[in-house]
């Protein structure tokens, strides 16, 4: 019953405001809510808030003790849905699949499958030396196992 009344205060406020997501909800055995949401133009503290005070105003303390922890995303955390890979097109992501582990850059993310691009040195057709190769990997959704984006400085 708890839980249903979260989702259902959730789901309200995640309507509010178009461009968040939910990326995870759990509700331990003692109440602690926690909350993970990403948005397509990234997430701001007051986001986060806003997402809090949707939920905690319209449950009754006196009713259900519990604890609310609203967060973002973090930049390290692989991505698991498909808007996060669109909103993340131009950055650098290291994806892991079942055979291979691939590092190129984010070129497409359609409803089925990502693009990625990369460039690679390999040994020359003919000759001695090595040539500079312009590589390019679509990835099903289904067949990733793990993204990540690459932070770089």
């Amino acid at each position: 019953m708890f839980k249903n009344t979260v989702q259902e205060l959730l789901a309200q406020g995640l309507e509010e405001k178009p461009d968040l997501f939910l990326i995870d909800l759990s509700i331990a055995p003692d109440n602690a809510i926690k909350i993970i949401i990403d948005g397509d133009n990234g997430v701001t503290v007051e986001d986060c808030m806003f997402i809090s005070r949707a939920i905690e105003h319209n449950l009754d303390r006196e009713e259900q003790d519990f604890s609310l922890e609203v967060a973002s995303a973090g930049a390290t955390s692989p991505l698991t849905h498909k808007r996060q890979y669109i909103k993340n097109i131009g950055r650098s992501l290291e994806v892991k699949t079942q055979t291979e582990t691939i590092e190129g850059a984010l070129t497409e993310a359609t409803e089925d499958e990502i693009t990625l691009q990369w460039k690679s040195r390999e040994p020359k057709p003919i000759g001695k030396g090595k040539v500079t190769v312009q590589k390019q990997a679509n990835i099903a959704y289904e067949n990733i196992v793990e993204a990540k984006v690459m932070i770089k400085f």
